[in-house]
């Protein structure tokens, strides 16, 4: 079901809008010096100095093309206000996320954000920080179950949502046989985003077990040439990571002589390299840097002000489309590394 889009612009705007306030409030605006270091001091007694706040983000992200933007966003959004910004990857190992989130009290974080892909993997560390009186945001992974994880809103995008849409798409270039490949089996946002295509296509999406394919893009762009030899029928792939697109599904498609259209969620230089040159149809941006960025100044308001902000309902970054009509202007933002 769709939920309501949040517009990051506007929604950058208000927080800078707030916190220009609430540092305002801090410095008094009385003219006597007296009374104003008198407020001063009593406005810092009542709320913890920026220097003072925690944010952590404990995703399960591998510090690829994707992962490092989202990184840069959280990090760029504790520069911005002047708190510390602890960010840990675990390169999709849950078990071993759980166990960082856990330690997120040891760690002294006063608020944390986490992806959640294998929600069941870290629910308990998840509840055990709400236990605690951490408040906690989900990201990229986990709109669907934010609250029983004990977030009070989740910050990304609806895979099932970016499925359909994909599944649009494809309609929309004559794809009738898709193939979506799927490269990390425990996470269920690839299967939403497969779910979603195969709802909205009028043709035949087909799940392919890809499983392990980004520690191996080479045997990964084999298996993808054989189920490609195997089915002469298959007219489209749907990638749900750049570097499968990229590196593993188009140059499968290539080395067969197989003209293909090739989708993908998320990006990289490779990838809308691609998309210039015509060899890929589309990338799907959820927006990642604005998905950790958000996530630390959701958290920063809840710690200094008590928002609890999203409505109970998820904020969406995303889906967006880079395609050939936008592609050249989003490629000097990726290279920026904000995209």
């Amino acid at each position: 079901m769709r939920g309501p889009n949040l517009d990051i612009k506007k929604f950058a705007v208000l927080t800078g809008v707030v916190a220009l306030t609430l540092a305002g409030c801090a410095a008094g605006t009385d003219s006597d010096a007296g009374e104003a270091a008198t407020e001063t001091a009593a406005t810092e007694s009542a709320a913890p100095a920026n220097s003072d706040i925690k944010i952590c983000v404990y995703t399960h992200g591998d510090g690829g093309t994707f992962w490092s933007v989202a990184q840069a966003g959280a990090e760029k959004a504790g520069e911005d206000l002047g708190i510390t910004v602890d960010y840990q990857g675990s390169t999709n190992d849950s078990a071993r996320q759980a166990a960082i989130i856990e330690g997120a009290v040891s760690a002294e974080c006063d608020g944390v954000a986490a992806s959640a892909p294998d929600p069941g993997a870290i629910e308990q560390a998840m509840l055990g920080l709400a236990d605690a009186g951490i408040p906690t945001v989900t990201m990229n992974s986990g709109s669907a179950v934010f609250k029983d994880l004990g977030a009070f809103t989740h910050v990304g995008q609806d895979e099932i949502v970016a499925g359909r849409e994909a599944g649009y798409r494809f309609n929309a270039l004559g794809a009738t046989n898709i193939l979506c490949p799927i490269q990390e089996a425990a996470n269920v946002g690839l299967t939403e985003r497969c779910q979603g295509a195969r709802e909205t296509s009028t043709g035949t999406v087909t799940d392919f077990n890809l499983d392990g394919g980004l520690q191996d893009l080479t045997a990964a762009s084999a298996k993808i040439k054989a189920a490609l030899e195997a089915d002469p029928t298959i007219d489209a792939i749907f990638a749900l990571n750049a570097d499968i697109a990229a590196k593993a599904a188009l140059p499968a498609a290539q080395e067969l002589g197989r003209d293909l259209f090739i989708g993908t969620v998320d990006m990289s230089e490779d990838a809308l390299n691609a998309i210039a040159a015509g060899d890929m149809e589309f990338a799907i941006d959820q927006q990642q840097y604005a998905q950790g960025y958000l996530s630390v100044v959701l958290l920063y308001l809840n710690v200094t002000n008590a928002h609890s902000l999203g409505g109970g309902l998820p904020m969406y970054t995303g889906p967006g489309f880079v395609d050939a009509s936008n592609v050249e202007a989003v490629i000097g933002l990726v290279a920026a590394g904000t995209r």
